[in-house]
This record gives structure tokens, sequence and C-alpha cells, in this order.
């Protein structure tokens, strides 16, 4: 536990708030330099992260919330948006992609399913989220669609649509529909359609955090409560997951 300002707002941090994207960490670069050695585009490269981040790195909450580096989001193998998209954002640099982190608000909705009772209770109605755009080809695109592997998306989907949802478990249909596909052409999410608000890019996570914009910033009280909930949180992520779609 570090504590990394006087302030009361800042009074209390897991982990020191630092950068967080630590691209340059040995094992992100290292990660980065495996994931893309046969590649030779800036797309292939990039598949072959978004794969790895989708896929290898499984959907759940970790103890410390945001406030988890790349590097060890790797050691942990699960995250959630920001923490996934923080590594993402670190194998980007990594790998020469140009790269950013978006981040908005989103309706506390895009959990239900998952956080139940006081857990989903004590959640603000709007919750800090983020995603990653990337500078391919001279354009920079968005990408949320890493956030759920790829076998808790599709449960996940077929969930909600049976429940008659269009928000939770992780997934916010558009028009009824939702994607877990890279998709550079044609702009695909997972969680979008879920977005209340939008506060801009950022070179790092860390940097967001200590803004004003954020909003799951944590106190002892609600911290104390988040980690006492959430393993029975990733209990019920992992049940969708195993469900048959």
């Amino acid at each position: 536990m570090t504590c990394v300002n006087a302030t009361d707002r800042w009074a209390w941090y897991p982990v020191p708030m630092d950068k967080l994207a630590d691209y340059d960490h040995p094992t992100i670069k290292e990660l980065s330099a495996r994931l893309t050695q046969s590649e030779k585009t800036a797309r292939g490269k990039l598949d072959r992260i978004f794969h790895y981040v989708r896929d290898d790195v499984r959907f759940g909450f970790p103890l410390d919330g945001d406030f988890v580096k790349a590097s060890d989001t790797i050691r942990l193998g699960y995250g959630q948006c920001n923490t996934k998209a923080t590594l993402l954002l670190a194998l980007c640099k990594a790998a020469g992609i140009p790269a950013r982190i978006h981040f908005s608000l989103i309706s506390k909705d895009i959990q239900k399913g998952f956080f139940t009772g006081l857990a989903y209770w004590l959640m603000p109605r709007e919750i800090s989220h983020s995603w990653i755009e990337v500078e391919i080809e001279g354009r920079w695109r968005r990408i949320d669609t890493f956030i759920n592997d790829k076998t808790l998306f599709d449960a996940a989907k077929a969930k909600i649509k049976r429940l008659g949802w269009s928000v939770g478990f992780s997934v916010a249909l558009d028009d009824g529909e939702a994607s877990a596909n890279l998709d550079l052409d044609h702009e695909v999410y997972q969680q979008m359609a879920a977005v209340t608000d939008d506060h801009g890019t950022w070179d790092d996570p860390s940097a967001y955090y200590e803004s004003e914009n954020y909003r799951n910033r944590p106190d002892g009280f609600r911290m104390w409560v988040y980690r006492h909930l959430i393993g029975g949180v990733n209990r019920r992520v992992e049940a969708v997951r195993l469900e048959k779609v």
C-alpha cells in the first residue's frame, strides 16, 4: 500500500502511481517482440498483440482495481477493461505501433449480472472506462473488442439476449449486436453502446487516474468492500464463461 499524495483525494492507492503502461519493462518488451517477430506490417503485429490480450488474458477483476501495471497483468493472466487496455497500450508501444488510451464514462449497467447486491449498489452510476486507439496507415482507429475473452464474450452475449437485456455481463448490444473481432476498417465494439461521456485520449492511464475526471477512485472503505466481494464477482464471471452457448 503506497501513499502518493498527502491530500484526502490521493491518500490511498494500492500501487505507486507512476507509469502503468510500462512498455519499457523487460517482460513487456520480451512478450511484444515474441508475439510480433514473424510480422512485417503494423496490421500483422497488432493482430498478434490483440489476440493475446483478448484471449490469453481472460476477463476478470483484479484485487487492485484499475491500478495494475501492464507487466503485472501478464503475471496475473486476467484483467478488466482498464487493465487490459493498459496492457494492450504497453505492448503496442513496445512494438513501435503508435497507440493511446481513450477514457470515458460508461453506465454501470455494463457489469450488471457480475456485480450484484451491495457490490452493485456501491458502484457509481457511471464508471470510468477505456479503450485503445492505434494509428495504422495514417489513421487513428478505435478498438474495444479485446476486453472480453472470446469464450466469455460468446456466452455473455447469448445470456443477455436470453434475458432480454441490451447491456450486462460486460457486453453492450448495439441494435442487438456486438463483436469480439478486430476489424480496423469497419469499427465494431463490445461495450461502446453503453458509453455515456467522453474524457479524451491520454498517453498513460496514471495521468487520467490523477485527474478530476476519474470516477473509480477508491477510498479505504470502498476498496475494503471491493476486495472482500470481488472473489464472488469473479466466480460469477467464470460461471458465465462455462455456460454452453
